[in-house]
C-alpha cells in the first residue's frame, strides 16, 4: 500500500542523491537513491520495490527540495514502465532510467515513446558496447554509458555514433579527476560519480592567504570559548566578511534601532551561537566562490547532517559540524587535507574522524559518507552500532538538504 492509500504519509528512511554535471561542472540534476530502511534495503532480487520506493518517495518528498530545480534520475524496470509509475512524477522535471536488464519489447518501446511525446526525458542506465538495448535509442534522450566495462579507447567513437543521433552522452561512474578529463576530451555531454567529492590532488598549489584566513575563522569560531579579540581581527582582515556583516545585521530579522559602532559591536549583537553558525557558513561560501556550486552545498550539508546526527547522540553538536564541512576542504582549497589540518590546527578528535583514525566522530563521520553513497548495508552496520532510530536518518538527511540549498541562495 501506498502512502497516499494508508492516509498519511510514513517516515522518510533513507534517501540519497548523486550529482549530474555538464561540461562545466553545472549541475544539470541528481540520481534518487531510495530505500525502504537500513534493516530493509533492497537487493538485486527486488528491485521493482525499489523503483517503486523510489517513485512514491519522490512525489511525498517534492523533488522541489530534493533537486531544486534540477532534474530529477529515477530508475524504472518493466514493471514500473508498464504500471504507469513514472507519470507520478512531473514531466518537465523527470528523467526516466530504463534500467539495464529491460528488455526492449515493443511494448516498452510503445511506453518510451508515450513517455517522451508526454515531455519526460528517457536514458538508458548502465549502457554498454552491443547493449541488447539498441533498438530503444531512437526515442531516447540519453545514454548513460558504463565507463567500467568500456575501453576508454571506445568512447570517442561511441559518443560520435549516438550524438550523430541526436542523443546526449553521459560519462556514468567518473572516478578520478584524470577520467574526468579524459571523458571531457571524448565529447561526453554530462557526467555522473564521486570525481568531484574525492578528488584526486595532482599538485599541491598555494592557497592564496585570504583562503586560510576563513579557515582560521572557522576554527577560531568553534573553539568551547570565543575569544573576541581574535574573532575581530579575523573580520576586519577580510573587508567582503565585514559588509557582509553589516549586511546580515540589518536585515529586518534583528530590527536594530542603534547604529553599530565597530565590528566588536557588531559581533556581540550576533551572539555566540548566531557567531558561530554565521562565520562557518559565510567562510566556507567564501572558500569555495571559485569551485562548483554543488562542492561547497555538499559541504554545508555535510556539517548539518553530522551536527543533527551527533544531536541524536548527545554530543557536542559544534564539533560535529565542523566535521562535516571540513571534510571537503581539500577539494575547495585544491590542497590535500593533511596539509590542511598541518596549517590550521583543530580539536584532535576531528582531525582524527577526518583521517580514519579511531575517534568518538568517526563513526559519525562515515555514516555520513554511507548514507551520501547509498551504502546503506553499511549505514545498517554503523547505525545499529551508535543505536540509532533508522526511520530518523532519512528525515534528518532531507532537512540537511533544504538547509544547505537555503543557504546557498541566501
Amino acid at each position: 500500500m501506498s502512502s497516499e492509500q494508508s492516509g498519511k504519509p510514513q517516515p522518510t528512511r533513507f534517501v540519497a542523491r548523486q550529482p549530474i554535471f555538464d561540461r562545466t561542472l553545472r549541475v544539470i540534476g541528481y540520481e534518487l537513491l531510495f530505500r525502504d530502511g537500513i534493516t530493509n534495503h533492497f537487493t538485486a532480487s527486488d528491485v521493482d520495490a525499489a523503483c517503486r520506493t523510489t517513485l512514491d518517495s519522490s512525489w511525498l518528498m517534492g523533488l522541489d527540495v530534493l533537486c531544486a530545480g534540477a532534474l530529477a534520475f529515477v530508475n524504472c524496470t518493466r514493471e514500473a514502465l508498464l504500471a504507469g509509475y513514472p507519470t507520478l512524477l512531473p514531466p518537465h522535471a523527470t528523467v526516466v532510467e530504463i534500467l539495464e536488464n529491460v528488455s526492449p519489447a515493443p511494448e516498452i518501446f510503445y511506453v518510451c515513446r508515450d513517455l517522451k511525446r508526454a515531455g519526460y526525458l528517457i536514458a538508458l542506465d548502465d549502457f554498454v558496447p552491443n547493449d541488447s538495448r539498441e533498438p530503444l535509442v531512437q526515442v531516447v534522450d540519453m545514454i548513460k554509458l558504463e565507463l567500467p566495462a568500456t575501453p576508454r579507447k571506445d568512447w570517442r567513437q561511441l559518443v560520435d555514433r549516438y550524438e550523430r543521433q541526436g542523443v546526449r552522452m553521459l560519462a556514468e561512474k567518473v572516478e578520478t579527476h584524470d577520467e574526468f578529463l579524459a571523458t571531457q576530451d571524448a565529447g561526453f555531454t554530462y557526467f555522473q560519480g564521486y570525481f568531484f567529492q574525492q578528488p584526486v590532488t595532482l599538485s599541491t598549489t598555494e592557497v592564496p592567504a585570504s583562503e586560510f584566513n576563513y579557515l582560521r575563522m572557522l576554527q577560531a569560531a568553534f573553539r568551547p570559548v570565543l575569544d573576541w579579540d581574535v574573532l575581530e581581527s579575523l573580520v576586519k582582515q577580510e573587508p567582503s566578511l565585514c559588509y557582509r556583516l553589516l549586511r546580515y545585521l540589518n536585515s529586518p530579522a534583528f530590527g536594530l534601532l542603534n547604529e553599530i559602532r565597530s565590528v566588536r559591536h557588531a559581533l556581540t549583537i550576533l551572539g555566540e551561537r548566531e557567531i558561530r553558525k554565521w562565520i562557518s557558513v559565510v567562510a566556507t561560501l567564501a572558500m569555495g566562490s571559485r569551485k562548483p556550486g554543488e562542492l561547497v552545498q555538499t559541504a554545508l550539508l555535510r556539517g548539518h547532517f553530522c551536527e543533527l546526527i551527533s544531536r541524536q547522540l548527545h554530543q557536542r553538536t559544534s564539533d560535529a559540524f565542523l566535521l562535516g564541512l571540513l571534510s571537503l576542504m581539500d577539494a575547495i582549497l585544491g590542497v590535500p587535507l593533511s596539509e590542511v589540518l598541518r596549517r590550521v590546527s583543530v580539536d584532535n578528535k576531528i582531525k582524527e574522524a577526518l583521517l580514519h583514525e579511531p575517534s568518538p566522530l568517526l563513526p559519525v563521520y562515515e555514516l555520513v559518507l554511507a548514507h551520501e553513497n547509498a551504502n546503506w548495508e553499511e549505514c545498517r552496520r554503523i547505525a545499529e552500532g551508535l543505536k540509532l532510530q533508522e526511520a530518523e536518518l532519512g528525515e534528518l538527511y532531507l532537512e540537511s538538504i533544504q538547509w544547505a540549498g537555503t543557504v546557498m541562495r541566501s
